[in-house]
């Protein structure tokens, strides 16, 4: 398989179950990084339904990427604005909340093909800044997003208290 095969499409609603899956194991990763992940499908679900509020709310896509009919990956992407004090030109921005492929089917070139849908769609939207977090910890999808030309913007901070 390469990224040729791979379809980034609109998520539809029979792409639900897959989707909830994909939320689980991306959920059931990061809390190996974090301890304060829900890994439950229950939890996985009322992400799902949050997730699509959000993207209404927020000019945003639920994209999925598709080998054969099955969903192997998957990538939030939303209209974002900074504050105030941030240029004018630069405040609205694209943000991709999530993305996450199936354990099988990474290294495959279709995390590099979700992101270059997330590009796409925000310069077709007019928007100069693509945005994207990851985890602390997560060193291969800083790798990937690096190799994407995405560099270091901030840093966020947690203690405990």
């Amino acid at each position: 398989m390469n990224a040729g095969d791979v379809g980034i499409r609109t998520a539809l609603p029979a792409d639900r179950d897959a989707l909830v899956a994909l939320i689980r194991i991306l959920n059931t990763f990061e809390a190996a990084l974090t301890q304060d992940r829900l890994v439950t499908r229950a939890a996985a679900d009322a992400y799902h339904r949050s997730l699509l509020e959000r993207i209404a709310r927020q000019e945003g896509r639920l994209l999925v990427a598709d080998v054969d009919g099955r969903v192997v990956g998957f990538m939030s992407l939303i209209v974002q604005e900074d504050q105030p004090f941030v240029r004018e030109e630069v405040r609205r921005h694209g943000y991709v909340l999530d993305l996450v492929v199936d354990e099988e089917w990474r290294g495959q070139g279709i995390g590099r093909a979700l992101l270059s849908e997330a590009e796409r769609l925000t310069r077709e939207k007019g928007l100069k800044r693509l945005v994207i977090g990851v985890v602390s910890g997560n060193d291969a999808a800083e790798r990937l997003y690096e190799d994407c030309g995405f560099k270091i913007y901030a840093k966020a901070m947690l203690k405990a208290v």
